[in-house]
């Protein structure tokens, strides 16, 4: 596995204090953006040729836009690992680095499972990669868009799922971890795509991402085909709740976030959570700059990774507005 140092492209320094401006990165989906204990921005996402994991880092989230991507795996050219890889995410777990993502087989490009690359070292792009494993989950079906978070000092993987007998693309999973690729419990099944908005094209519940504040865990995931009806779903339980009893989420009844016609941004989904410099919360995902797509959206490399402020209402719910407009952020 390779790895090596990051190199910074000369206008990152200045872009550091400079604002926002969307999209920050094109052609970038499926983005995770997180700003570590050492004070950088990772960020890693899928690239539109499916081919490799790329990571990049800046001091600010603006200075993202200028950061040079390191490679830090490409798949094989045959046999397992070879086919599709989607969707990274970057966490440091137990003193390493953990790096998952989902991956097709060569003689199946859509054979996709969930691995993992382990990176010893306290920086990712010095850091030792090697694979640590396949994820082990119940059932070895289609399996993508693992997120991991801590609360109350226990580790969870939250991840979609096609689960056999269930007539679905994917659902939505919770276990807490025993190790990097094993589980600590049976999950729980937390949600399944059954609202309009959820299945328009494909029946699709995926990419979860966690928000934990004013007492609740707010859990948004992506609906629909991955065009222009992409959209944002959010389960809601309290942060104290047995997570693993699923009669404590509450889904919401409309989409929280969706394509906006009037800002020109098309089918916002697949997102993450980070904070600015100064500590707000921010909503980090991708979407594309018109609606109209030619062929499977698969393979339309025009998604790119776009950030805004998260606001929210007197009751303490997340409120994501609308995507807002290309340009700077106000």
């Amino acid at each position: 596995m390779a790895g090596g140092l990051a190199l910074m492209a000369s206008p990152a320094m200045a872009a550091d204090t400079a604002p926002i401006v969307n999209p920050v990165v094109r052609q970038c989906a499926d983005a995770q953006v997180f700003r570590h204990s050492d004070g950088w921005y990772y960020m890693t996402g899928s690239v539109p040729e499916y081919d490799r994991l790329v990571l990049r880092r800046a001091r600010s989230l603006a200075g993202l836009a200028h950061a040079r991507g390191l490679v830090i795996w490409r798949r094989p050219a045959s046999g397992k690992l070879a086919g599709y890889i989607w969707a990274p995410e970057l966490h440091w777990i137990d003193g390493a680095w953990a790096m998952y993502f989902a991956a097709g087989d060569g003689d199946d490009k859509f054979h996709i499972r969930t691995y993992v690359l382990r990176g010893e070292g306290a920086d990712p792009f010095t850091a030792r990669w090697s694979m640590a494993g396949q994820l082990q989950t119940p059932w070895d079906t289609f399996t993508l868009d693992s997120t991991s978070f801590v609360h109350q000092g226990r580790r969870w993987l939250c991840w979609a799922q096609h689960e056999p007998g269930v007539d679905t693309n994917s659902n939505l999973y919770l276990a807490p971890l025993a190790s990097l690729t094993s589980l600590a419990a049976a999950p729980v099944r937390l949600s399944v795509p059954t609202l309009d908005w959820e299945v328009r094209g494909f029946k699709v519940n995926e990419a979860p991402a966690a928000l934990i504040r004013n007492g609740r865990i707010f859990l948004t995931y992506s609906a629909s085909a991955t065009d222009a009806r992409y959209c944002l779903g959010m389960l809601t339980a309290p942060a104290d709740a047995n997570w693993m009893d699923p009669r404590v989420w509450t889904k919401s009844p409309v989409p929280v976030f969706a394509s906006s016609p009037a800002n020109k941004v098309w089918g916002p989904g697949h997102n993450s959570f980070t904070v600015d410099e100064h500590g707000r919360d921010m909503l980090v995902y991708h979407a594309r700059d018109y609606a109209e797509i030619k062929g499977d959206p698969l393979f339309d490399p025009n998604r790119h990774t776009r950030i805004q402020p998260i606001h929210y209402r007197p009751d303490g719910v997340p409120d994501f507005g609308v995507p807002v407009a290309n340009g700077r952020l106000g």
